[in-house]
């Protein structure tokens, strides 16, 4: 019996570690870190300039590989005018150097500013980092995906759950939307339902 005890116990302190290495996103009623970035024409682009227009969707993406990422970013494109018409400015962010934004661009036709986030600072501050195992690494890599070269990182290689977030005027977050499965996408109609 005591065997079967810490059997189950050590199931479920190995859980627990597992879960508390996934990232859960900033919550609702939470202060937006403030942030300057770079968008794809070298502008700077700083967050509290924006909201002083208006609220922000701000949309993490992973990379121009991601044909899910890329089928969300074309319906924020084609949305833009309804997101405008709310008052309200789309940023995405992603971990992909120029090159990787180049090639979403080619694929999304996006016009709203995409930053990039060197040093991985706004997917810390955002809490949607999270390291992508070896195994997932090197599947890739065999489908010709080299997230370290087009990430630039050297070690570890990490990526953003797809997270968006609706910032208002005051830089609190208002709406969130977090899911670890890649696949899952909030939609428009969710978005403009959220921009107030």
């Amino acid at each position: 019996m005591k065997a079967v005890v810490i059997f189950f116990v050590s199931i479920f302190s190995v859980l627990e570690i597992n879960a508390q290495d996934k990232p859960e996103g900033l919550f609702i009623n939470s202060k937006a870190p403030d942030f300057k970035a770079n968008d794809q024409n070298g502008n700077e682009v700083r967050l509290k300039d924006l909201l002083k227009e208006g609220p922000v969707v701000l949309v993490f993406y992973r990379g121009y590989w991601c044909p899910y990422c890329n089928r969300q970013l074309k319906k924020l494109q084609d949305s833009m005018s309804l997101i405008n018409e709310k008052g309200a400015q789309l940023l995405a962010v992603t971990s992909e150097r120029s090159e990787g934004i180049s090639k979403t661009i080619g694929k999304t036709n996006a016009t709203f500013p995409i930053l990039f986030d060197e040093g991985l600072q706004l997917v810390t501050s955002y809490k949607v980092k999270f390291e992508v195992d070896e195994k997932t690494v090197s599947r890739y890599k065999n489908a010709e995906i080299d997230l370290a070269k087009i990430n630039g990182e050297k070690g570890k290689i990490h990526l953003p759950v797809p997270a968006v977030y609706i910032i208002s005027k005051e830089g609190t977050i208002v709406y969130r939307f977090f899911e670890m499965d890649y696949k899952k996408r909030v939609s428009i109609l969710e978005i403009l339902d959220n921009l107030k």
